[in-house]
């Protein structure tokens, strides 16, 4: 009884567990189920994960040519044994009478030795596997790890390698030819046993055929077709999320969110802009598509088809760039919502100096004063910089930090003012999600009962049916509803590329709201866009830095976005977020609150926090003379006689800059002279800004060029006296410049107008090189 009770253990527990300790491929699949990408084995074998099945016509085949009796026999078959041992002992001829279980077995145990011995341990393991798993658990357990030639373990792997098809896509003739490779798998290598392993399908066949599995005229097709030849390579869909998932899911088989046909279409699109910019020495782009609501990725290509010499096999995606103009409608979305900023507010764009830090606009203009809007639409740099000095650079910061940029990783203090220009870096893949986030956001807000979520901004995934469920909150988690319809608005105005330019009179085209940015150097395209349903991301430039010229988010990246949107269905544009916004007047001029004087104002809907901002600043009462050439007051004027007026005028030095873009704009008239003014500010200093430091350049013959000094003046018929350190140096009229070569240190410039008007300056000079 104790023999017995021992015996009975060490069956029980005569099987390792697991199983099989042999590692797995990395095998990919889009959403459809389609491969799209696979990695070997860290053994150098193709083996892929497990299937949940095998396919009808492979079983059939294998169980009619390897073990006809599988589900009646517990493990081994008594009478095959009988019949291998008689042959084996009465002719030279060697046969085998093990059943799949035992094959499983000697899979597993990996001994290649044939004695009796082992056939033994097969057995009584076999009948263990028997009793521990089911009929369809072991013939999974075949299917996944026999040998059909080569470094190719498995059906599913034989069957992409053989045939470029999944296993459930076999034909008859296929299924049987991968039937009987196990067997002798030597059998599968090109120009060699071919005539014998056609016959060892054929017979299968004839069997199938003789048994009723299959019709005459499947028999005849299936004879018919070819045998399996080289290896053909796997597909590669999507190269470098593979190598993505191989890294993060190494011998896992992924279900992926990536649509199969629209991945195939855009790594079409990446093909063909790809061949256009190459010509201008621009070798690398990546783009990449979300699902707006569940974050999912559609599409994933990391980089172009270009050579191995340019970096192919570099995932652009995650890997940090300078951001560009790419910020600013964070930084905008961040105004309207606090309510510092109201969309068309007037923005200052003049020349600028800010602790030393000169922005310049892409045409080196300047406009005077510009719509927020139009600012960001524009993406002009001199407005973006004023406006996140306002705002605060360490304030912003923080809000990116809310957006999940993880690659802007340092102080506020590190990357300054020039953060919001490209001062800082970050990926495509954080980019692209961020944009979705304010989308997703405003979507939320308009389905429910005018609520926000906390997972707006999550990680975008590519595991199908990963998305996590996020709790309800009435407080917004970054940016509310409307500050981000607001935004999407001055986006969907930004100018399209080149082909593009009429698409609102089509009544097919898609709205989206977009924005490109470019890097400093021309090294980074960037173009990223929303739609209520999609969000796509597209970068261009090269993998290794190099910038070129005419590499910019307009030329390089846009129309890639384009050619995408094209691709994409239909969708309509964002709902207004009624809830999140209040309607006001608005000054028509200036886009601030409308004041009492402003004598033309607007109804539009603001962000609820706008009201909190100043009314018009630019609008003022005053008084002219009856032939309105001259603004009067009481010390010079009879009341009755004055004519009373709403003005719209704006700082002189903004006004020197604006006037002349804007034909309308009427500059406000002098005082008569006999009048007495208070407090005017008449002119003002362009150049240089106050307590700015300026630097002696010098040129190539290593001569001091001269400093240009500017004065805006709100009358352009007077002269100006210019002294430094109170001496006299120049006078001038209509245009207020003068050139100068001072010395290095520090002087007090002075400007009288030839009423005697003044201003002061401080003045420091230093040499470039000290």
């Amino acid at each position: 009884m104790s023999l017995f009770c021992v015996g009975l253990v060490c069956w029980l527990f005569c099987l390792p567990r697991p199983l099989f300790k042999d590692p797995s491929a990395t095998v990919v699949e889009s959403k459809e189920g389609i491969l799209i990408g696979a990695r070997i084995a860290t053994d150098g074998q193709w083996r892929f994960p497990a299937s949940d099945s095998i396919p009808y016509r492979f079983e059939q085949s294998l169980l009619h040519f390897e073990d006809e009796y599988f589900y009646r026999h517990p493990g081994f078959n008594p009478v095959s044994i009988g019949k291998a041992l008689w042959g084996n002992l009465t002719s030279e001829k060697r046969r085998g009478g093990s059943t799949l279980t035992q094959q499983v077995i000697r899979l597993a145990r990996k001994n290649k030795q044939r004695s009796y011995s082992e056939k033994v341990i097969e057995i009584i393991q076999a009948t263990r596997l028997e009793a521990g798993y089911s009929k369809k658990e072991i013939l999974n357990f075949y299917a996944t790890y026999a040998p059909f030639g080569g470094n190719v373990v498995g059906l599913e792997t034989a069957s992409w390698r053989y045939f470029g098809i999944p296993a459930s896509e076999l034909s008859w003739g296929q299924a049987a030819s991968l039937a009987v490779l196990p067997n002798a798998p030597a059998l599968i290598f090109p120009g060699k046993n071919e005539t014998l392993l056609q016959q060892k399908r054929d017979r299968l066949l004839q069997k199938l055929f003789t048994k009723n599995i299959i019709d005459q005229t499947t028999y005849e097709l299936a004879i018919a077709e070819r045998l399996p030849g080289k290896p053909l390579p796997l597909p590669e869909t999507a190269l470098h999320l593979t190598e993505k998932i191989r890294k993060e899911h190494a011998g896992e088989r992924i279900t992926t969110t990536i649509n199969f046909h629209l991945q195939k279409t855009v790594q079409r699109i990446a093909k063909e802009r790809h061949y256009q910019l190459q010509q201008n020495e621009i070798h690398n782009l990546a783009i990449l598509i979300l699902d707006v609501e569940t974050r999912e990725i559609l599409a994933y290509v990391g980089n172009a088809p270009t050579t191995i010499e340019n970096n192919k096999f570099v995932d652009v995606i995650d890997k940090p760039r300078s951001t560009g103009s790419i910020l600013k409608p964070f930084l905008y979305t961040a105004m309207l919502d606090s309510g510092e900023l109201l969309p068309n507010t007037l923005i200052a764009d003049i020349p600028t100096v800010i602790n030393g830090y000169n922005p310049e606009n892409f045409d080196k203009q300047f406009n005077g004063a510009v719509p927020a809007s139009i600012a960001l639409s524009k993406s002009l740099n001199v407005p973006a910089v004023r406006m996140l000095r306002s705002y605060g650079l360490e304030r912003f910061h923080k809000r990116l930090d809310g957006l999940s940029l993880d690659h802007i990783d340092k102080d506020a203090n590190y990357y300054g003012l020039s953060l919001i220009l490209g001062g800082g870096e970050s990926t495509l893949w954080e980019i692209t999600n961020a944009y979705a986030g304010m989308a997703s956001t405003l979507n939320f807000f308009n389905k429910t009962s005018s609520e926000y979520r906390s997972t707006d901004y999550q990680t975008p995934t590519y595991v199908q049916a990963t998305m996590v469920d996020s709790e309800k909150k009435s407080d917004p988690t970054l940016f509310g509803a409307g500050a981000i319809y607001k935004t999407f608005e001055a986006l969907q105005k930004v100018n399209r590329p080149l082909g593009e330019e009429n698409w609102d009179f089509f009544s097919n085209s898609q709205p989206i709201a977009w924005k490109t940015g470019t890097s400093f150097g021309f090294k980074d395209a960037w173009a990223v866009g929303v739609t209520s349903t999609y969000a796509i991301g597209v970068w261009a430039g090269n993998a290794d830095g190099e910038g070129r010229p005419g590499l910019t988010g307009l030329q390089a990246a846009a129309p890639i976005l384009f050619d995408v949107l094209d691709v994409l269905p239909k969708n309509e544009w964002f709902g207004m977020p009624y809830d999140d916004l209040t309607e006001v007047d608005i000054c028509a001029t200036s886009g601030h609150l409308a004041g009492v004087f402003c004598s033309e104002t607007i109804s539009e809907y603001i962000p609820k926090h706008g009201v909190r901002s100043q009314p018009c600043p630019y609008h003022q009462q005053v008084f002219l003379a009856e032939n309105e050439q001259y603004r009067v007051n009481s010390s010079c004027y009879e009341l009755a006689q004055m004519k009373q007026q709403s003005w719209f005028t704006l700082p002189p030095v903004l006004e020197y800059y604006y006037a002349p873009l804007h034909p309308e704009y009427k500059i406000l008239p002098p005082f008569r002279p006999d009048c007495l003014q208070d407090g005017e500010r008449l002119m003002e200093f362009i150049f240089p800004k106050k307590n700015e430091t300026i630097l002696l350049a010098k040129n190539f013959e290593e001569q001091t060029q001269e400093v240009v000094f500017k004065i805006a003046h709100r009358n352009t018929e007077t002269k100006i006296y210019w002294y430094l350190d109170g001496s006299f140096i120049a006078a001038t009229e209509t245009f207020h410049e003068i050139a100068l070569q001072p010395l290095q240190g520090e002087y007090t410039l002075t400007a009288v107008d030839q009423d005697g008007n003044e201003i002061n300056q401080k003045v420091i000079i230093e040499n470039a090189s000290s």
